[in-house]
């Protein structure tokens, strides 16, 4: 049975880790998990990792495993601080 601290993006491809995860904090749990990575990808034009990315998941809990149904890709730190002060702004109105 699959649990959510079984979960990741990583990725290998040719023997490359193509997508390499660096972190991930479960933000929800139960039929309906939420997980935020911070991962980087692998640029094959410069044979290094590229800067960190950001991607929050969802996964669907059916039969004891997860199914992913949606996500949302934060693609870098400027839209990453973007998206923190907007919550922290709507957060302290209250």
């Amino acid at each position: 049975m699959t649990t959510p601290d079984d979960l990741t993006v990583d990725y290998e491809e040719g023997g490359i880790l193509t997508t390499k995860q660096l972190d991930k904090v479960i933000l929800s749990k139960g039929a309906w998990t939420t997980i935020i990575f911070r991962y980087q990808t692998w640029v094959k034009a410069d044979q290094e990792y590229s800067a960190d990315k950001y991607i929050i998941r969802r996964y669907q809990k059916r039969d004891g495993k997860y199914a992913p149904r949606s996500k949302f890709n934060i693609t870098n730190a400027k839209q990453a601080k973007m998206i923190i002060a907007t919550l922290e702004g709507w957060i302290d109105e209250k």
